[in-house]
């Protein structure tokens, strides 16, 4: 019997250790589903016999006046349009107005009217019109045009934050990042063409940080559970100077690298709301609320607003009533001054935060990789990730003033440079002038009025409901947008007089009756798994379809289907043919980036588009990544968007002058300020004075030629001899 025990004994322990061992390895390189990887829900079409293809077509949402006539209608007015079809039957633009005739017994107020079209507000839209509510969207400038516009470009739980949990026992921060690290694997399933995985770097200085930075990343694997990716693992020292070689060697230990997401945020923001407008949604853009209107009993039932792109025409903007049984507030910065509306006496609970980004060129950056420098010189943290091409590092932040365009201060840009510069190899200079691109962007932290800390402030979302019923949803961050969505529409199915229902005319999103488009609309919340427009036919092999049918350039072809997805087809098939051989069509707006003038048609046609401003920010992202590549590329894209939507001259000039004092808050040097379109046109607009001159060195005059250049006389061939007759 003693010998049986002594016999067992170790079989068990070596079976548990195998056991155990084995299932740490087995959840840290289990198969997972990448998205965007997997087939298209929507396969792309086949070619035929002779080679033709027919392009898959996709339902549309209704243009800007007709949804314009049905907030009208809500308050009993009726406008009558006459739509104008353009090429695939798709134009949206401008339509002709007729009488305004009121119609009482077609009344129908919203159910719900949600104020501001950034993240929150689309994704409150959205989640209204899968549920089967009755909903409109408004917003005063255009969608993403604030903070959703402006953001880090991550999708993430928060390193930081969990340290701070783990560290302070605080709970709220713990379950901050839980939630978090849920909707990441949302968001990147409802939206794989907008958003990819991304490793990040965390450079290890000292020995004892690997033990410590290790068992946090971790921690945050082991949080994320089946919603994570790839695991975090440990690089030595080469491996991290293979991995990033821009980074100083002389102090660094090694790395460990970590997974989260990256995307596009305001492709994000408008796929969004246009995906709200085909579930139903009335969303309409460059629409301001003047006014909160309330009944008898003092409760909110609608809003006063103007269209301001009257008044970009320059007529005199009209103001009509939009009718609803309950309005939501979702205007993140500009929270107070809605709540205002409603009552003046209310406590303000936004804290805006100043946060400062710069975008630089692709070379200090792998193409793949993001590095985070946790401990900053002032103990902030500061990340450097790939985005576009570019190369995007940030943010800081700072408390600061409202404004609509905040600049980006000289000081925060030289802070950031800084800490770039104490990390990167030395013989890498990094200058002011490299700096292609700079703005801020103001993340509006709640402070909670109930709390008795009121100087405390609330890092995840907060939902307060006035006196008169006005439901207002603050702070949070991009990654949860989907979660403050639903707590919202929750919260007001319970105050407001309106039932959700099950969605019965469930439109086609993928253009196509070959796949189911969404999750079962039974009146409950579906966002999570709700496909946004352009998700369901796409894949990562989708480009190689549109080069072959269309022609494009490859690296367009890719861009086009990261940016839109399967809404690729549409976008390649408005591009104008280019007269060459290759690529055959796609005419580019920047020589140096992919955006092509199919997109600036895509984007009046088919999202809203009204300004130049909205085309290059939004749509495109060039001013983002380069403020005077986007001032060069400016008079194509006026001109193309005054052919879609009539312009005038007088509407041009203030097109030209809006956007050059815009691309200002993006960082364009104070001398091209006033530089006017013929200049540009000219090629006068690459012109520096002497200050901007000393910034770049490929600016400078040409250089005296080094003796160690050459040894020949001015005219010789250094592979002939002198008295060759090729010298004579």
């Amino acid at each position: 019997m003693a010998t049986r025990s002594r016999l067992l004994r170790p079989l068990l322990y070596t079976t548990a250790a195998v056991g155990v061992g084995g299932g740490i390895l087995y959840v840290s390189y289990r198969p997972r589903n990448i998205p965007g990887s997997e087939p298209a829900l929507v396969p792309p079409p086949k070619y035929g016999e002779e080679g033709r293809l027919d392009p898959p077509r996709f339902p549309l949402v209704k243009s800007r006046d007709e949804q314009i006539a049905d907030l009208k209608r809500s308050a009993g007015v009726r406008q009558a349009l006459n739509r104008t079809n353009g090429l695939l039957g798709s134009f949206t633009g401008a339509g002709n107005q007729e009488e305004e005739k009121p119609t009482e017994d077609e009344a129908e107020p919203y159910d719900l009217l949600v104020i501001g079209g950034g993240a929150t507000g689309s994704g409150i839209a959205l989640d209204a019109a899968t549920r089967g509510l009755k909903v409109a969207m408004v917003e005063r400038d255009d969608f993403a045009s604030g903070t959703s516009s402006k953001s880090t470009k991550l999708v993430h739980g928060g390193v930081r934050y969990l340290e701070k949990a783990v560290w302070q026992l605080d709970y709220n921060q713990y379950k901050l990042v839980k939630e978090a690290l849920r909707e990441r694997k949302y968001f990147l399933d409802t939206a794989p063409h907008l958003s990819s995985w991304l490793p990040i770097m965390i450079p290890v200085q000292k020995w004892w940080q690997a033990p410590y930075f290790w068992a946090g990343t971790k921690f945050y694997d082991f949080l994320a559970g089946s919603e994570g990716i790839e695991s975090s693992y440990f690089l030595t020292k080469s491996r991290a100077m293979d991995a990033f070689p821009m980074l100083r060697k002389d102090n660094l230990f090694g790395a460990l690298v970590y997974y989260d997401g990256a995307h596009n945020d305001s492709r994000m923001n408008v796929s969004l709301a246009m995906t709200a407008a085909l579930y139903g949604a009335t969303v309409v853009n460059h629409l301001e609320v003047t006014g909160l209107e309330k009944d008898a009993n003092g409760k909110l039932n609608g809003a006063r607003v103007k269209d301001l792109v009257q008044e970009r025409d320059g007529k005199k903007a009209q103001e009509f009533t939009i009718r609803a049984k309950g309005i939501i507030n979702a205007t993140g910065p500009f929270t107070d001054s809605i709540r205002k509306m409603d009552d003046q006496s209310v406590t303000e609970i936004v804290a805006p935060s100043s946060g400062v980004h710069v975008i630089l060129p692709g070379y200090y950056s792998p193409s793949k990789m993001g590095l985070i420098d946790p401990s900053t010189s002032d103990g902030r943290v500061i990340f450097f990730l790939p985005w576009q091409g570019n190369t995007i590092a940030g943010t800081t932040d700072a408390p600061t003033e409202i404004s609509h365009n905040p600049i980006a201060g000289e000081e925060e840009i030289n802070w950031i440079l800084s800490e770039i510069r104490g990390y990167l190899a030395p013989d890498i200079t990094v200058r002011r002038g490299d700096v292609l691109a700079a703005w801020s962007g103001i993340r509006p932290l709640v402070k909670d009025p109930k709390s008795k800390n009121t100087e405390s402030l609330v890092r995840n979302h907060l939902i307060t409901v006035s006196d008169s019923g006005l439901l207002t949803c603050a702070g949070g961050k991009w990654t949860t947008y989907r979660q403050m969505a639903e707590e919202s529409v929750d919260e007001a199915l319970k105050i407001y007089d309106i039932k959700a229902s099950p969605l019965l005319d469930v439109p086609r999103v993928s253009g196509t009756e070959m796949a189911d488009d969404s999750a079962p609309l039974d009146g409950t919340c579906q966002t999570h798994q709700v496909r946004l427009i352009g998700a369901h036919g796409f894949s990562k092999t989708l480009f190689i379809n549109l080069i072959q049918h269309f022609g494009l350039e490859s690296i367009v072809a890719r861009h086009l289907c990261e940016s839109y997805g399967d809404r690729a087809w549409t976008v390649a098939a408005l591009s104008s043919p280019t007269e060459q051989r290759y690529p055959v069509r796609g005419i580019k707006i920047s020589p140096l980036y992919p955006f092509v003038d199919g997109e600036i048609r895509y984007a009046v046609r088919h999202e809203y588009a009204q300004t130049a401003v909205d085309v290059l920010a939004r749509r495109t992202r060039l001013a983002f990544l380069n403020a005077q590549a986007a001032l060069e590329a400016l008079p194509q894209v006026i001109d193309l968007m005054a052919e879609e939507l009539k312009w005038n001259k007088q509407r041009k000039e203030r097109e030209w002058k809006d956007s050059v004092q815009f691309l200002a808050s993006m960082g364009l040097a104070k001398s091209k300020l006033n530089v006017s379109r013929k200049d540009v046109e000219r090629g006068k607009a690459g012109e520096y004075d002497e200050h901007e001159r000393k910034l770049y060195s490929r600016h400078d005059a040409p250089a005296d030629t080094m003796e160690s250049d050459s040894k020949f006389r001015s005219g010789e061939k250094p592979v002939m001899k002198t008295d060759s007759p090729a010298n004579r």
